[in-house]
């Protein structure tokens, strides 16, 4: 069982596909386990502003701005070499949940706690439009690009298959079959009785 003594260096890393419930996974699991928040997708922001863009809006990465962004983005790999840099050296610290899309394929220290969400697009593009208030169709053509983008972009830049290579993850979970709450809870009983220490021993059978 997660003890009080392991809060301090206890490190999750949520990943999965645009829209599948990373953010409200984190956020819960932060209040749950007294751990600190942070995104890879608040960072590479944060790098938008200071490149002049106007990232006030909270649908921002769903506007043409960020559509703009994106492209500069994909022919500058700096953007993404920062971001990732930034959060590995806030999860070596400890007490963090982070959600990434680069970062369990990234660092290979044992006692990271890694979840992989899936779902369908279908799933996905509604749960979008329902959070951003935008119709089904746009959503679902969103998720579309955000998908083949993210494929393309972490390929050529790291060279692994995001959304396929999932080794590196120690639960998968599909919020097809989970609703929110249910995934919060269960996302939540994994951790409060997960053993840090045999996920060495259970990592190293994998690679066996």
């Amino acid at each position: 069982m997660v003890s009080k003594s392991m809060g301090s260096r206890l490190s999750i890393v949520i990943s999965g596909w645009p829209a599948v419930g990373k953010t409200t996974m984190a956020v819960e699991l932060a209040k749950k386990f007294n751990l600190k928040l942070y995104s890879g997708g608040d960072i590479l922001k944060m790098l938008a502003g200071a490149k002049g863009y106007s990232t006030s809006k909270d649908d921002w990465w769903d506007t043409g701005e960020a559509k703009r962004f994106m492209e500069e983005r994909k022919s500058d790999p700096s953007f993404d070499n920062q971001v990732d840099k930034k959060l590995i050296q806030i999860i070596k610290n400890g007490n963090s949940v982070i959600t990434s899309y680069t970062l369990p394929w990234l660092m290979k220290k044992d006692g990271i706690i890694k979840f992989w969400l899936k779902a369908s697009q279908e799933n996905r593009a509604r749960r979008m439009a329902n959070r951003d208030n935008v119709s089904y169709n746009k959503a679902k053509k969103v998720i579309q690009i955000r998908d083949w983008e993210n494929m393309k972009i972490y390929k050529n830049l790291y060279g692994f298959n995001f959304g396929e290579d999932l080794k590196v993850f120690d639960f998968c979970l599909n919020t097809d079959i989970l609703s929110l709450h249910s995934l919060i809870e269960v996302s939540k009983s994994i951790i409060t009785w997960l053993s840090v220490a045999k996920l060495p021993e259970y990592r190293k059978g994998l690679r066996n």
